[in-house]
């Protein structure tokens, strides 16, 4: 998890409402990692289960940008 940066209290109520937003879908996509299960996301209109190895890579790619 990200740490948030120190003036966070200073910016937006909508940026800081997205970062909130953000690190709770990393939380429990980890936590999904963690015991092996199919998080679902809607991708192109569909349900799909991403596998741990999938929200892995998502969540590298989001962590390095």
């Amino acid at each position: 998890m990200r740490e948030p940066p120190p003036n966070v209290l200073e910016l937006p109520l909508d940026v800081r409402a997205m970062m909130a937003m953000q690190a709770a879908v990393e939380n429990a996509m980890e936590e999904h990692m963690r015991e092996g299960r199919p998080f679902y996301i809607c991708r192109d209109g569909k349900t799909v289960g991403l596998t741990p190895e999938e929200m892995k890579e998502i969540l590298d790619r989001q962590r390095n940008g």
